[in-house]
């Protein structure tokens, strides 16, 4: 046995927060996120974790979101991540102007979502991303 072992064993593994028993909330091997929280490193490596997750369901589900430029992928994957892979599909007229590179429409279409209305500033820098190819 090891340090690691007998932890997980006596905390166990929980992959989504919880309070333990005296009401703090808990993740992952015992850690404290009210009075720990996590590492910038730490921080730095879910983001990278979740943008490869959203990277690997645009793949699968667009087999032309390859094909655009990284800065038009880009607006996607920060969809997919702020919404899930699930809500970005409802982007039907919006994901179908993509495709066919009417970036111009697609931005406008965008900005014409309830999304939009609810993210604000962040729908307008990614519509002027999808319009232009240019990271905003």
């Amino acid at each position: 046995m090891d340090i690691f072992t007998q932890l997980r064993r006596d905390e166990d593994v929980k992959y989504k927060p919880y309070r333990d028993t005296v009401g703090k909330l808990t993740i992952g091997v015992g850690r404290n996120l009210d009075d720990v929280g996590i590492s910038p490193d730490e921080a730095q490596l879910m983001l990278e974790n979740d943008v490869s997750k959203s990277v690997g369901e645009l793949e699968a589900q667009f087999p032309w979101f390859n094909n655009l430029d990284d800065a038009r992928r880009g607006v996607l994957i920060n969809m997919a991540f702020n919404m899930g892979i699930h809500g970005l599909i409802q982007f039907k007229n919006t994901l179908g102007l993509i495709q066919v590179g009417q970036y111009a429409q697609a931005a406008d279409a965008m900005l014409e979502s309830k999304w939009a209305e609810q993210v604000g500033p962040r729908a307008h820098r990614l519509s002027e991303q999808m319009r232009t190819g240019e990271w905003v």
